[in-house]
């Protein structure tokens, strides 16, 4: 089944509600392809090698999680970005991305993927006011060891992590991607771990002389979630074909 390309962009905005957030790029139709869509291709980041899979596909649309046209980047389009636009441009794919977006949708986001993959069936946004920060907070039953919790993310995302200050916990945090410099709003709410894709230099002091311990996931891996849920969203809500491809980083 075929749908045209702005019944499909008001169906993501929709759900998404780019509207709401502040953001570093922007959220939607980034580059225009053709009228009617039938396949969706869906990846993390639209790098070329995504985009070779997409046509390779015959794919009509590409929604990613990190697209083009960030704040404060030369906005010539010229060498890489030249040639993967081109590439689109020659193929007639539609680009559709969303970042924040994608970030903080409560059901179809990447983060509350990585809460369903910490084992927590019940939780929110930190501050539920302000969905331009990419927070969210849960609370397990009981305490559970942080080694636990290192161990089953290891076993969903397929990558090793790493942990810091390992120890009981109850209240848990968390920010996919580069969301690292949050501990501190975590460790303020008082949350027992707090996890990210991402790892800094100072974000080691900061989890021991708080007190809070830390995981770091990995930033493709932590947001694998939101692109995948929301492609196979767009298949049972307008029909399209969905497929989902991984091209593996290892940040």
């Amino acid at each position: 089944m075929s749908v045209g390309r702005h019944q499909l962009l008001t169906a993501l905005n929709h759900l998404l509600q780019p509207e709401k957030f502040k953001d570093y790029c922007p959220n939607g139709l980034q580059v225009e392809g053709r009228q009617e869509i039938t396949r969706v291709v869906s990846g993390v980041t639209a790098c070329q090698a995504l985009i070779d899979k997409a046509i390779s596909l015959r794919a009509d649309a590409l929604l990613v999680h990190h697209g083009y046209f960030w704040r404060a980047e030369n906005p010539c389009i010229t060498g890489m970005k030249a040639r993967r636009i081109s590439s689109l441009i020659k193929a007639d794919i539609n680009l559709f991305a969303y970042h924040l977006p994608l970030d903080g949708h409560p059901i179809l986001g990447n983060n509350a993927g990585l809460g369903r993959a910490l084992g927590l069936g019940n939780f929110e946004p930190l501050d539920p006011l302000d969905p331009s920060l990419p927070v969210f907070v849960g609370e397990f039953k009981e305490a559970v060891p942080q080694a636990l919790l290192a161990n089953r993310l290891r076993d969903v995302l397929g990558r090793e992590v790493i942990s810091v200050l390992d120890q009981s916990v109850r209240r848990v945090a968390w920010c996919t991607g580069g969301g690292q410099g949050y501990i501190d709003a975590a460790a303020d709410a008082g949350v027992d771990l707090f996890v990210s894709g991402e790892i800094s230099e100072q974000t080691v002091h900061v989890a021991r002389e708080r007190g809070v311990g830390f995981i770091a996931a990995g930033h493709h891996a932590t947001e694998r979630f939101g692109v995948q849920s929301v492609g196979d969203w767009l298949a049972g809500e307008l029909g399209v074909e969905h497929f989902y491809v991984d091209i593996d980083s290892p940040a």
